[in-house]
């Protein structure tokens, strides 16, 4: 997910997106650990993912 796509969401949205994107990287998470990803780079982006919709959530907030 691009930062231009995030900011077009709304903060409920958003929250939405980050719980579902969550919920995502620990399953992957899990299932690395047990057996390798057919592409770990997959964790890389859902963490950093997570990580740009946060960061759009708490600007937000700060405005």
């Amino acid at each position: 997910m691009k930062q231009s796509e995030i900011k077009e969401l709304s903060v409920a949205e958003l929250q939405e997106k980050l719980g579902e994107t969550k919920k995502s990287y620990s399953e992957m998470k899990m299932t690395h650990a047990i057996s390798p990803l057919e592409n770990p780079i997959q964790l890389r982006s859902a963490r950093r993912n997570v990580a740009r919709i946060a960061t759009e959530l708490t600007k937000r907030e700060l405005q």
